[in-house]
């Protein structure tokens, strides 16, 4: 019988190490393997390669995505390279309009300049999703950064015909949600945040049960070099051990927090899909396990002064980590993004992210309330 998601988290690619019966396995800090003779080593040669460390923390990242293979990478932007890499000058990219601020820069910057063609629409919607002949990739982020907009994974599927659908599962985690059950080819993850969960490593990942993808993703690995270290995959392999625990009270502190702003009088709108009033709340129940710590919200007040002078929810980039942040998108993540366009995707300079992290739900509550009456 298949281990359930929390065994799998705590035992894939933790067997006790062999040698000494450590439970733990150790960190391979090395960058190259003795071999016997040219080419006759035990699996490994050099560390861009292959890595034990880092092949453990594959191995319980694809079974947790349950994917059969997963490539780490050195943070989720180079993750996105390497999709993107799958592309030739030429082809059609459908991209979430709300998406990461550096997710946006990659493409527009670096790879539009290759020859291929990116179009932004809001794949919320299912009307949206018009394939050219030319299109090769559907690009989307479900939540999206930092509206929290749902797209209907399973029926953009329906539609992608020779497209690879690609899911940026960040703000859920495979907790959450688990994409290539829906029909995702690949899945995105900056492990930098919930996945190591503890902001102290930068690391991203790709997940697919496509041999072939894997193999480009592999090639891409070695022949670019964008690999996370032993340190960081052993620290991410490890906050996933707690992956359950943590998005279970990152989950319910965020419902918590998106329910007393919806009520607060200087709070004009809340964008958090485990609310009823949200758009995608049905399909987000039909995709999520529940409906993690990701909260924005609009407000009519002073915002630099709000989270300026939040005492648990530290003004800082990122997300996803333990602890509680709040940024302001527009001026932070987003600032890559031209005004005309943010002003086009809804994101004013009135709009506030927090990652709400797992503190006592109460104290959070009383610093919001705090601040929210100053300013």
């Amino acid at each position: 019988m298949k281990a359930r998601f929390e065994t799998q988290a705590i035992h894939v690619g933790s067997e006790p190490d062999p040698l000494t019966g450590a439970v733990i396995p150790p960190i391979h800090l090395t960058s190259t393997y003795a071999q016997e003779s040219p080419g006759v080593h035990k699996g490994y040669d050099y560390s861009r390669a292959d890595n034990p460390t880092r092949e453990k923390y594959e191995q319980a990242l694809a079974a947790l995505e349950g994917a059969k293979y997963a490539t780490a990478f050195s943070s989720g932007v180079a993750a996105t390279s390497a999709v993107a890499t799958l592309l030739s000058p030429g082809d059609h990219v459908i991209c979430s309009d709300d998406t990461y601020g550096g997710t946006y820069r990659l493409f527009e910057k670096v790879y539009k300049k290759y020859g291929i063609e990116f179009s932004y629409v809001d794949t919320s919607n299912l009307k949206n999703i018009k394939l050219k002949k030319n299109t090769k990739l559907i690009w989307v982020e479900t939540p999206s950064n930092p509206l929290m907009k749902i797209s209907d994974i399973k029926g953009i599927a329906s539609k992608k015909e020779d497209a690879l659908l690609v899911v940026d599962n960040t703000f859920s985690s495979p907790y959450l949600l688990q994409p290539h059950t829906f029909g995702a080819d690949i899945v995105i993850h900056s492990a930098t945040k919930y996945l190591g969960g503890h902001s102290d490593l930068i690391g991203g990942a790709a997940t697919t049960n496509d041999k072939k993808l894997f193999e480009e993703f592999k090639f891409i690995q070695k022949a670019v070099g964008a690999v996370p270290s032993p340190l960081d995959c052993y620290l991410a392999h490890r906050g996933i051990k707690t992956l359950a625990l943590r998005m279970k009270a990152h989950s319910e502190n965020g419902q918590r927090v998106a329910e007393f702003l919806a009520e607060h009088p200087k709070i004009t709108k809340v964008f958090y899909p485990g609310l009823p009033s949200h758009p995608g709340h049905e399909i987000a129940k039909k995709q999520m396990r529940a409906f993690s710590g990701m909260v924005s919200f609009e407000f009519n007040g002073n915002v630099k002064g709000l989270i300026s002078n939040m005492k648990y929810f530290t003004l800082a980039e990122s997300l996803g980590g333990i602890e509680s942040l709040v940024n302001h998108p527009a001026s932070m993540t987003h600032a890559s993004i031209p005004p005309a366009e943010l002003k086009r995707r809804g994101i004013g300079h009135n709009l506030v992210r927090l990652s709400v992290g797992v503190e006592h739900p109460d104290d959070l509550l009383d610093d919001l309330s705090s601040v929210l009456s100053k300013y």
